[in-house]
């Protein structure tokens, strides 16, 4: 066995008329993430996790936003990179714990599909893959609605 653990943030701030994407879901929200892909933090969180387990740096390394070549970006294609930049590396995704931090829309719901996009793309089962939400009573910058934070675990092993 060879486990190795990563842990990921990431925060966007959230503007009005903008599409808000998490966990690879369009969520319907009157306000979406400012970024320079879809701005996607759950999926941006379990890179940064993922890669910091497999000693690969961190997603602003891997896929700068100073590349126009990831301008709008679906980050669900930047998952899947980072799975193959580990996978290249003998590792595999044993689980994944995101909590996503935001006061509104509430996103419970969408838990379910996000879980199903999130397995599909690591190659695990659902039960491997934990969505939590949480809000921060107001306070802060997400509890005046004005921006999202994601945080992300990874429990990596190698393949023997």
């Amino acid at each position: 066995m060879n486990f190795r653990i990563g842990q990921g943030i990431d925060f966007h701030r959230l503007e009005a008329g903008r599409k808000l994407w998490l966990g690879g879901v369009n969520i319907p929200s009157e306000r979406g993430c400012i970024a320079h892909s879809d701005g996607d933090v759950v999926l941006h969180a379990l890179c940064d996790a993922m890669m910091g387990a497999a000693g690969l740096q961190d997603i602003g390394h891997q896929f700068p936003d100073t590349d126009p070549a990831y301008k709008n970006i679906d980050s669900k294609i930047l998952l899947k990179r980072t799975f193959s930049l580990i996978s290249e590396k003998g590792f595999y995704v044993v689980n994944a714990d995101c909590t996503v931090c935001l006061e509104k829309p509430k996103i419970a719901s969408f838990v379910p599909e996000m879980k199903k996009k999130l397995s599909e793309i690591l190659g695990t089962g659902e039960e491997n893959v934990s969505i939590k939400a949480t809000t921060t009573e107001k306070l802060g910058f997400t509890g005046r609605e004005e921006g999202v934070v994601a945080i992300a675990v990874v429990l990596l092993d190698k393949k023997i």
